[in-house]
């Protein structure tokens, strides 16, 4: 069942975030837009790379308004751990929320059946707690914080420009598209 247009679920969880154990709900992704990404666990492979990829940019989304929450099944002990022992994990600013029940992954639809970690999945959610987009890869396929940056500017731009939408590679600035019955078979 897809989760696209659907309100996010209430959770609660402990996250860590700079040095401190924090508490984050739903309540937090309300309000502004939030990036919400599950990985398969601490202490791997792939995982580091791509939530270093996202603390590198943590600046540019910051700048749009958006924050970042990275999940995985693992503790906030656990994420701490790892935050302190990693090169890479050590440069995140944004939170890390535990969740060992599986509560948040299994809401968002990402948990493995019997394997009880997350699979690679990518929110975008607006302000209501909307889900706008969403990205599922594979273990071994990571992503690319630039191009969740560009989808989030197009989920930013459709939404504060009704009657319009943004085609495929569009980037900030580049032109937009106003569906009609004029533009039926003519792109």
């Amino acid at each position: 069942m897809s989760v696209i247009n659907t309100e996010i679920k209430p959770f609660k969880a402990t996250a860590y975030q700079n040095g401190e154990f924090i508490e984050v709900s739903d309540a937090n992704l309300k309000g502004k837009w939030s990036v919400v990404v599950f990985y398969p666990a601490d202490f791997t492979f792939v995982c580091p790379t791509e939530l270093e990829d996202l603390a590198d940019n943590y600046a540019e989304f910051q700048k749009l308004g958006v924050e970042i929450y990275s999940v995985s099944t693992d503790t906030h002990f656990s994420h701490k751990a790892w935050h302190d022992t990693s090169p890479a994990i050590g440069k995140i600013k944004y939170a890390m929320i535990g969740d060992p029940t599986g509560t948040i992954t299994n809401n968002f639809e990402v948990m493995r059946p019997g394997v009880g970690l997350a699979d690679r999945g990518t929110f975008i959610i607006d302000p209501s707690g909307v889900i706008q987009a969403v990205e599922i890869t594979a273990e071994g396929i990571g992503r690319d914080a630039k191009e969740l940056l560009r989808k989030v500017k197009a989920a930013l731009y459709v939404a504060a420009h009704p009657g319009e939408v943004c085609p495929a590679k569009w980037k900030e600035g580049e032109k937009t598209l106003a569906p009609s019955l004029d533009l039926v078979g003519k792109i």
